[in-house]
């Protein structure tokens, strides 16, 4: 599970739906949400959670694409597995993991250094807890 923290630009609610917006690292990450605690609004600071099965990976994408979230990283380091990998991926200092098929990181030519996209679904995040 990938923990990091980040800060809340932006709430918007409609019926029971709620749509967060976030500062992680300078870039704009959201979130969608059923259910908000009534202490969360803009400013404050979060830890937010990420499944690591739930961050897909591109390399050299253009265009537009339907995930909320994009995010510029780079590969720190991987482990493969018989049919999985584990890939560490950083983000300013920040590291993220994501684990894909050992077949797709071939296919994609990873190495330490390089840089990807990582791609995230807004249904995909949760907030652990507040800080601030």
């Amino acid at each position: 599970m990938s923990v990091f923290t980040a800060t809340i630009q932006k709430i918007q609610e409609y019926d029971s739906l709620h749509i967060v917006d976030f500062d992680f690292q300078g870039q704009c990450l959201t979130m969608i949400s059923l259910e908000l605690g009534e202490n969360l609004m803009v400013g404050k600071r979060v830890e937010l959670t990420l499944k690591p099965t739930h961050i897909a990976l591109g390399k050299n994408i253009s265009g537009t694409l339907s995930f909320a979230n994009v995010i510029n990283a780079k590969v720190d380091s991987f482990e493969n597995g018989v049919l999985l990998s584990t890939v560490k991926l950083l983000v300013e200092e920040v590291v993220l993991e994501s684990i894909v098929t050992v077949e797709s990181l071939k296919k994609m030519s990873l190495q330490k250094g390089s840089e990807v996209s990582l791609l995230i679904k807004a249904s995909e995040l949760s907030i652990a807890r507040v800080l601030s």
